[in-house]
């Protein structure tokens, strides 16, 4: 089984309109609105390459209850914590003409430390072999904020539970030492992490590198237009390009590149298989960037049908 974990997770209201002039009214064109958080976002994305998974998180309030309703709407098994006081943010997503993109992100609730045992306690359940996906923000309340990943990885490790980590700065990095199955920086926080800037695939590879040297045991790295890069267990860099598609959509295409990548990876086995060979991570990467382009060609997230198609065009 694959678990998902959002600390804070909203209601995105994504709206098009057909050009942004600051201090201005303007009429929509069109608009949307769907559950998100990027830990919901790889739950949603598992759902659609019929992956079985169950979504854990904090809710509150009037959004947290329509969050829950719209994972219920698309058939996505949920155990979040419901938070007494607060609401769960509401984001909200302009998009206009180019390929510019304008984000204003709520705060989210305040999550306590008798919330988090809560979670703990779930947590506690998962089984041997499972999967826990730990992606995104967490909110500014949490004590010992930088570490919460680290001390769930420390937390599950006994069981020999594969984590995969999905964050930047020291929220990924201190993770390391627990040896993550997988980390899935984008290139511009890879470089952040050593603090340089990465211009060509030879500097993502030396920091991907050094990443595995630190303890993560899988590094993919997701690099926009130009698809990804995995390095894996047994040391083998693999390329995967990406198709050639309208961009109308890039945020989610990270979670869906995680999700396409833990679908490649475990449906052809049942989830049964402990060990991979270095063709299932070969497989797995190209799923990956075929969901991570197929969110990014889709206004919202991808169905399996856009995702079957992009399969089709990369040749698999």
């Amino acid at each position: 089984m694959i678990y998902t974990v959002t600390f804070n997770p909203s209601l995105d209201y994504a709206v098009w309109i057909k050009e942004f002039h600051l201090g201005n009214v303007h009429r929509a064109e069109s608009e949307e609105l769907y559950a998100g958080g990027k830990g919901i976002n790889v739950s949603t994305v598992l759902k659609q390459l019929e992956v079985d998974n169950t979504a854990l998180g904090f809710a509150a309030g009037f959004t947290g209850r329509e969050i829950l309703h719209r994972l219920n709407e698309l058939e996505i098994p949920s155990d979040f914590i419901l938070l007494k006081q607060g609401m769960s943010r509401i984001n909200v997503k302009l998009k206009s003409i180019g390929p510019t993109e304008t984000e204003v992100n709520g705060i989210g609730p305040v999550i306590e430390q008798k919330d988090l045992e809560e979670l703990y306690q779930k947590l506690n359940c998962i089984k041997d072999g499972d999967y826990l996906v730990l992606s995104g923000s967490v909110p500014q309340s949490i004590k010992d904020l930088s570490n919460i990943y680290w001390n769930i990885c420390k937390m599950v490790k006994t069981k020999k539970v594969k984590v995969v980590v999905d964050s930047e700065g020291d929220f990924l990095w201190n993770t390391l030492s627990e040896r993550p199955f997988l980390i899935k920086p984008n290139h511009l926080e890879l470089g952040m992490l050593f603090h340089k800037v990465l211009t060509t695939q030879e500097d993502i590879i030396d920091c991907a590198i050094r990443l595995q040297r630190e303890g993560a045991v899988n590094v993919l790295v997701s690099m926009a237009g130009d698809g990804a890069l995995l390095l894996d267990e047994y040391g083998n860099i693999v390329r995967q390009a990406a198709p050639k598609g309208e961009v109308v959509n890039s945020v989610g295409a990270g979670d869906s590149m995680v999700a396409g990548f833990l679908a490649g990876l475990i449906k052809p086995f049942s989830e049964s298989k402990s060990h991979f060979t270095p063709q299932d991570y070969q497989y797995a990467l190209k799923l990956a960037v075929a969901s991570g382009s197929a969110s990014a060609f889709s206004s919202a997230f991808p169905d399996r049908k856009m995702i079957d198609r992009i399969k089709q065009q990369m040749g698999f």
